[in-house]
């Protein structure tokens, strides 16, 4: 096996974050990020995976147990594994030498662009501009709404863990306390779902925005959104609509949600646009209904969209799936979806991708029930295989919700998440394609031959 394979432009991401991590966990587990008594290795190490790896859970409470030090960590961690570290690397790179290395490109072109031939410092401030004002908007106008519960620090630190998917706030109920609060469930939601539409869709609005305040010129069309971003759009739409819809029926039945309506209407439609990767709860999910429970987990494994601060398999794949599934009942040979067909190649990643990420799920999920069938019995309701289930998808999918099992994992099951969270992060193609290219292709193929199926 040989080091340039090792170094390849996918591959060097994985080391990237692994290093951030690392590194974040050794300033995370000094005494000086400590509010109180001592945190270990391990619940650093777990709280650096989920803080770069933008998820959101926790095993020791971020508020209380961190020092402003320790905060200060997280909040640095989160802001670089949601944009990606090599883009700041390729940034830092384009301001100090106007120009970028060729691998830079290629690793920064795949992670952030659905097409990797794109002008990457245009590109990168564009992103860099789109994500200081988003974040910016959104701290200004969380203090301004409440000065109190978000102090200046408070309301920077969420609106970079809610732009940025993360879930990590400094309240121990989350935003519980917020539930009935419509101007902060707003901000929060609106931050959650631009940071989870993908910085290509972002600096495409951005762009479009600003040709739409220019003056008309004749003889130049205007230009429209791009058939990606359409799909992306249209698709997020009607994940975060049907989700709410399904979730304010699920609640009202058990009644989780509270007697006000117009409280569970708020809840629902939170809780649904929460589930694209964010983290963040107004409602208990350890007392919500297992349909609610088993709508969230298809929420949380489709995840965002590429190219953002989402994990899960991402809007696309699913519907690059719903087109396939479409196609083959109706007899078709193409999956097609809006004016176009989607090409093989994108149709085998979409296959690939969802295969090996079921199988992940699977795999962890089954390793959970040995290390934490104890731990459940004690601290949750016996037997609830849905409160491991949850877990699983909620790490994979870089979510960060939970059922109340995250803090009483064994250490066993914290490395399981850990890995989950790394994983779901980076994105289980990349491992793919790491794991392809370190192996030589056969010259040969063998025989073929049909199978009965069904």
């Amino acid at each position: 096996m040989s080091t340039k394979k090792l170094l390849s432009p996918l591959a060097l991401p994985i080391y990237v974050f692994a290093a951030a991590i690392f590194l974040g966990a050794a300033l995370l587990c000094s005494p000086v990020s400590h509010a109180g008594a001592d945190v270990s290795f391990l619940d650093a190490l777990f709280t650096a995976t989920s803080a770069t790896c933008v998820t959101g859970l926790v095993v020791v409470d971020t508020g209380t147990a961190f020092s402003t030090f320790g905060q200060v960590v997280i909040l640095l961690l989160i802001q670089l594994g949601g944009l990606g570290i090599m883009t700041y690397a390729s940034l830092f790179f384009y301001l100090w030498r106007r120009r970028v290395s060729l691998t830079d490109h290629i690793a920064v072109g795949q992670s952030l662009m659905q097409d990797p031939s794109f002008h990457l410092g245009h590109f990168l401030l564009r992103v860099l501009a789109c994500v200081v004002v988003i974040e910016s908007l959104g701290a200004l106008v969380l203090h301004l709404l409440d000065p109190q519960g978000f102090s200046q620090f408070s309301a920077v630190f969420h609106s970079v863990s809610a732009f940025c998917n993360a879930g990590f706030g400094l309240f121990p109920d989350s935003l519980m306390g917020y539930r009935g609060k419509v101007g902060v469930n707003l901000v929060i939601m609106a931050l959650i779902i631009l940071g989870g539409l993908g910085f290509t869709v972002l600096v495409e609005m951005y762009r479009l925005g600003r040709e739409r305040l220019r003056p008309r010129e004749r003889l130049v069309p205007r230009r429209n959104l791009s058939w990606y971003s359409r799909t992306v759009l249209s698709t997020s739409a009607f994940l975060i609509i049907l989700g709410a819809i399904l979730l304010f029926v699920g609640e009202m039945n058990t009644g989780s949600a509270g007697p006000d309506k117009g409280d569970a209407v708020l809840a629902a439609l939170f809780q649904s646009v929460t589930c694209r990767t964010a983290g963040f709860n107004t409602l208990d999910i350890g007392h919500m209904g297992e349909a609610s429970l088993v709508i969230m987990i298809l929420l949380m494994f489709i995840g965002g969209s590429p190219g953002s601060c989402a994990g899960g398999i991402k809007t696309t794949t699913f519907r690059v799936l719903a087109a396939f599934g479409r196609a083959q009942m109706r007899g078709g040979r193409q999956a097609v979806i809006g004016r176009f067909a989607v090409d093989e190649g994108a149709l085998n990643r979409a296959l690939t991708l969802t295969i090996f990420a079921l199988g992940l799920v699977l795999v962890a999920l089954l390793v959970l029930c040995f290390t934490e069938g104890a731990t459940m019995a004690h601290h949750l309701a016996p037997g609830r295989f849905m409160d491991i289930l949850f877990e699983v998808v909620s790490a994979f999918g870089t979510v960060g919700l939970s059922t109340g099992l995250t803090p009483h994992l064994t250490p066993a099951g914290k490395i399981v998440v850990i890995v989950l969270m790394f994983v779901g992060r980076l994105g289980p193609i990349v491992f793919l394609s790491v794991l392809q290219g370190l192996q030589e292709r056969p010259r040969y193929q063998w025989p073929e031959q049909g199978m009965l199926i069904g």
